[in-house]
């Protein structure tokens, strides 16, 4: 008996020609996510893939907590590898479900303290010599004879024995869900505006589990910001890159755009016209980094700049596709995805990011791009866009790294 982990991927089994490019990259993340845990060997077969350490003191709950990041991973099982032979699959099962129950992994259930279960099986080994009926009910009376406590319940067990006969026979209990999605690399690289709210983080999570590959552009206006606010950005990138593997992150100085902007336009146009400048240099960084499109966490309607008049007047600013995950998703939605992939509680840490200096009292909700141009007009916007630029910093972001 050897104990490997059994990961389970969904959409790419429909790739046709493809599918073995996605397949390899999926092989290759997996490989990522699991580095520095120990040596693996990674096996193929089937539309399954099969995680075998070398070490039998390997840290299975680890690594199955990072293959359930691994977007194209749909769900994972620790499982037993086992001889494809019915007296040794009868002597591991009832190893297993006796260990099932004597960590009280389960409750028992009814006034008589039974344990209900039942036994599915898979027989993808055409020249075993059982089919999948006789296999399970052939092993739930055998279970039934040796743990006393076990009770058949098809329609509502605690515990479900899966059986799966190939070459050799895997055995398993647990299913545990992953990310779903499709493999990081497999859809080319988009650049995330990066605030430190709780909406762009979910946004370049929603993308990764598209396939992109994130790289982040974020706006500093150090001293109206302070340092914990670039801190808390930095910490919200090192979360996603749990899913993202390394993202390069780039730290604009926006400052004097800001003082710029605040300085010579009209005050219900200041949200638009930062918003443009925004997006002309994060257009700037992703061309030469290689991003075919920008990424923000906005959602259509929920503040003044939202509103399709000023996505409008903000999109006119670039010649690059603008990709908005959230747009038609409501805030308690997306706050659900914020906890679940752990940058809720970081997202609202009390600093304040360049959003929300220099904000208008009340801005145009409607604005007319003709208007907004003519205001754009009074500013220095390219030479400051470009001295922006030279200054900004650049940090390569890592799961493992605390900054």
């Amino acid at each position: 008996m050897k104990k490997v982990i059994l990961i389970r991927y969904g959409e790419i089994a429909l790739k046709g020609l493809n599918r073995p490019t996605f397949e390899a990259k999926l092989v290759n993340n997996i490989k990522r996510s699991l580095y520095g845990l120990g040596k693996i060997e990674i096996i193929r077969s089937q539309s399954r893939i099969y995680v075998e350490p070398e070490n039998e003191n390997y840290d299975y709950d680890l690594a199955i907590e990072k293959l359930t990041k691994v977007f194209g991973v749909i769900s994972v099982s620790p499982v037993w590898k086992i001889e494809s032979d019915m007296e040794e699959i009868k002597k591991h099962s009832v190893e297993m479900l006796k260990d099932i129950i004597n960590r009280n992994a389960v409750a028992r259930t009814g006034a008589e303290g039974t344990v209900t279960f039942k036994v599915e099986t898979k027989r993808g080994n055409k020249r075993f010599p059982m089919k999948s009926p006789e296999i399970s009910a052939e092993l739930g009376g055998f279970l039934l004879e040796n743990i006393p406590v076990l009770k058949v319940d098809v329609n509502n067990p605690l515990i479900i024995l899966f059986v799966e006969v190939r070459e050799s026979t895997y055995i398993y209990s647990e299913i545990i869900p992953a990310s779903g999605g499709l493999p990081v690399g497999t859809n080319g690289k988009v650049m995330l505006l990066l605030s430190g709210g709780i909406d762009s983080p979910v946004a370049g999570w929603m993308m990764a589990k598209r396939g992109a590959v994130l790289e982040a552009v974020h706006f500093h206006s150090y001293p109206y910001t302070s340092e914990r606010a670039k801190e808390k950005v930095i910490e919200l990138a090192r979360i996603l890159s749990n899913y993202c593997y390394n993202i390069k992150l780039h730290i604009v100085p926006f400052t004097d755009i800001q003082l710029e902007i605040n300085d010579k336009c009209p005050q219900d146009e200041l949200t638009i016209i930062m918003r443009r400048a925004m997006m002309m240099i994060a257009e700037k960084i992703a061309r030469a980094n290689g991003a075919l499109a920008l990424v923000t966490g906005e959602s259509l309607g929920q503040v003044a700049s939202q509103t399709i008049e000023s996505l409008y007047c903000t999109d006119s600013a670039v010649n690059m596709p603008i990709f908005r995950p959230l747009i038609g998703m409501d805030k308690n939605d997306v706050v659900d995805i914020a906890r679940k992939i752990d940058t809720f509680e970081t997202s609202i840490l009390p600093y304040e990011d360049c959003c929300t200096v220099f904000v208008a009292k009340h801005p145009k909700t409607k604005p007319k791009l003709p208007n907004i141009l003519e205001s754009e007009s009074v500013l220095n916007l390219e030479e400051l866009i470009e001295k922006a630029i030279e200054k900004t910093e650049i940090l390569t972001i890592t799961p493992a790294k605390k900054y």
